[in-house]
């Protein structure tokens, strides 16, 4: 592996390649794992087997991505398949082993809630051939390093997840939201071909290597951006190219939704990471304004759409969609300070925004399997339909409580340090010269702020409302806790994240080379002795321990449990809770999911969702309940897409007259598309 040099990843040479050869070993184990579960068709018996499988194969990558992070060389390797006379390229350098260790290890801990949740599974014969073969695209995807192996293994990857999303597709809006994810993938990875062929300009090398270091015209990079954007944005879930993630994780088991959310939109990171920070060259200060700007537009939509779901998996999907934005915000500032020479800053930003992916795989992955705990337990989605779950499922609501505070960057959770590493890279932008971001990044700042205030609002109305109080329903009266093995990779999970928000020099550090890599610079050594905190730039600006806030929590809520129980009154009193008056405690009088997210409805809906409402009110003395009946609207998705599906329905009925053409006609047909195509040939030359 080449050593990292100033704004990209450097050549890949053929040096000791054992760790290389370690991801491939394991791509072609899950494989053979995928094509053994689809042939023996076990159904619940191949249960064990596919899931332990994957996830101890797992472990394999992801040391060999921890081992090219601690300095081992990664090496290449050429398989002899893939294009004539060039074979297909794959190598690890510290870019791909950073988002390779974020893959694997989802997809190990997923594999352990697995054992569990897919007893639970009605159709396993339509999940288990894919779970591998998913886990083994997005590994094939952050090695290959070639266009042709990338975009193979791209494809590979959204053929994958497709499967898995319509898994279930007995019911319509599974149907749909797997129609939906297809036409979207195509769409991304016919932006990506674009992107690469631009890059590529013609001479026949696709190797990374080759493209970096090929003559581009001067607008060539400023259009890779753009075409990067839309196909790695459409499968992150960029705003307005996000209508298929709140449609597709919800229709995915839960589990695979874990890895959609946690993981693959990761490997679309990764995706814009190599193109736009390796590939395309020195950037531009401007490129920074695009990706800042929609990166700040996608948060606050997807937080804002996040505060009024009832559905709690589509809830954990637009908060996926904001947490995207945020790590382009981060993008975009790296972007602006690189282009400007200002190193220091560009590696915070940087190392903010890949602490932020590792972050958000963690707390997401943790919530999607909280919240296929709950559907296992009460069978419902609804938050209207659970209450009091904390009493019944205790494991799940404390670990579901860390994955919200997480993601709603409340200290000492790993979300709070990655945003707050942001924000100090905002803090320092008034250095930058163009007026264009010396405005927009205050800007973004405060949208930053606003998107994290929704964010812990839309956690505390979905976790108050489904694990506290009384039981809105008999299912979620009668839940029990779900089984070991979900409960074990839930409490790794917020384990995890507890560790990278109370020691987070240590994920800083690691990502040090990555950052150098990315922008030519990194973030000044955390040392874990004496401070115990992270030095964003230099010890006289700022800093932060995780570690002494964890403490100080822990220790001022023990000395406060302590006071009160010794000095206050020590008689335990029970009463029933004050329910207005009425004398029968009854879950209908409490606090809704709807009546919680009023007040936010009230103040954006108008502009953020086309919200209307309509009001009863029964005269006096009627006994008839008051009723508000509200709804919202999908923007992008009525003001974008359904044009576009009508214009394609209209187009397809138009063009279906010509399979009853004569065979005179087609040869017509055939013979204008030659000669236009000619003509196209001879004006391009």
């Amino acid at each position: 592996m080449g050593l990292p040099t100033a704004g990209g990843v450097a050549p890949l040479m053929a040096t000791s390649s054992t760790t290389t050869v370690g991801v491939l070993a394991a791509v072609g184990a899950l494989l053979a794992i995928g094509v053994t579960a689809a042939a023996v068709r076990g159904g619940r018996r191949m249960n064990g087997f596919v899931y332990a499988a994957t996830g101890l194969v797992a472990l394999v990558p992801l040391a060999c991505g921890l081992l090219a992070l601690a300095g081992v060389s990664g090496g290449r390797v050429v398989l002899p398949i893939g294009l004539p006379w060039t074979g297909m390229p794959f190598a690890l350098d510290v870019l791909s082993a950073f988002f390779l260790v974020i893959v694997d290890l989802g997809v190990a801990v997923v594999s352990l809630a697995a054992l569990g949740y897919g007893r639970h599974e009605p159709e396993p014969g339509r999940v288990l051939p894919f779970f591998p073969l998913f886990a083994a695209g997005m590994n094939l995807v952050v090695i290959a390093a070639d266009a042709f192996g990338f975009l193979l293994a791209w494809e590979f990857m959204s053929l994958a997840s497709w499967a898995l999303v319509s898994a279930h597709h007995h019911e319509a809006d599974n149907r749909a939201a797997g129609r939906l994810y297809l036409i979207m993938a195509s769409f991304g990875t016919l932006a990506l071909v674009l992107a690469f062929g631009l890059l590529s300009g013609g001479q026949g090398d696709f190797g990374f290597a080759a493209l970096k270091n090929g003559a581009h015209a001067a607008w060539v990079p400023g259009v890779v951006l753009g075409l990067a954007l839309l196909g790695a944005g459409s499968k992150a879930g960029l705003v307005p190219l996000h209508a298929w993630l709140p449609l597709a994780h919800p229709a995915a088991p839960s589990h695979v939704s874990a890895l959609m959310s946690g993981v693959m939109t990761k490997v679309a990171i990764y995706g814009f990471v190599r193109l736009v920070f390796d590939l395309a060259g020195p950037p531009a200060w401007w490129w920074g304004v695009i990706v800042m700007a929609i990166g700040a537009a996608t948060a606050v939509i997807g937080v804002l759409h996040a505060t009024i779901q009832r559905d709690l998996k589509r809830m954990l999907a637009f908060s996926t969609v904001e947490n995207i934005g945020i790590v382009f915000i981060a993008l975009g500032l790296a972007l602006a300070f690189a282009a400007n020479g200002f190193s220091a800053a560009a590696a915070l930003a940087a190392t903010a925004a890949l602490f932020h992916a590792l972050n958000h795989s963690l707390f997401k992955s943790l919530l999607f399997l909280g919240a296929g705990a709950v559907v296992t337990a009460t069978g419902t989605r609804d938050v209207e339909a659970l209450g009091g779950l904390i009493k019944r499922m205790p494991t799940t609501a404390v670990v579901m409580l860390g994955g919200a505070f997480a993601a709603s960057a409340l200290p000492p959770l790993n979300g709070f340090v990655s945003e707050w590493m942001i924000f100090q890279a905002v803090l320092l932008s008034p250095d930058l010269p163009q007026w264009g971001l010396k405005i927009l990044v205050p800007a973004v700042g405060a949208m930053l702020a606003f998107a994290a205030a929704l964010a812990a609002a839309a956690f505390v109305r979905a976790y108050g409302i489904a694990f506290l109080g009384r039981a809105r329903s008999r299912a979620a009266a009668e839940a029990v806790e779900v089984d070991g093995f979900m409960r074990a990779a839930m409490v790794i999970l917020f384990g995890l994240s507890l560790l990278a928000g109370t020691l987070p020099g240590l994920v800083i550090d690691a990502a040090g080379p990555v950052a150098t890599a990315m922008v030519g610079h990194a973030m000044p050594d955390q040392r874990l002795w004496p401070e115990l905190s992270i030095v964003p730039v230099s010890e006289s600006r700022s800093s932060y321990s995780g570690l002494l806030v964890f403490l100080f929590i822990v220790f001022s809520t023990t000395t406060a449990r302590f006071v009160i129980h010794r000095f206050a009154s020590r008689a335990i009193r029970r009463a029933p809770a004050w329910d207005c008056g009425f004398p029968e405690a009854s879950p209908a009088t409490q606090y809704t999911a709807e009546s919680f997210a009023e007040p936010i409805r009230r103040v954006f809906g108008a502009h953020a969702f086309a919200a209307t409402s309509r009001v009863t009110v029964p005269p006096p003395g009627d006994g008839a309940p008051a009723r508000l009946e509200t709804t919202t609207h999908d923007l992008a998705w009525e003001g974008l897409y359904q044009p576009i599906g009508r214009l394609i329905d209209h187009a397809s009925a138009r063009i279906d007259m010509l399979q009853f053409l004569s065979i005179r006609a087609y040869l017509g047909l055939v013979f204008a598309a030659l000669v236009g195509l000619l003509m196209v040939v001879a004006i391009w030359g």
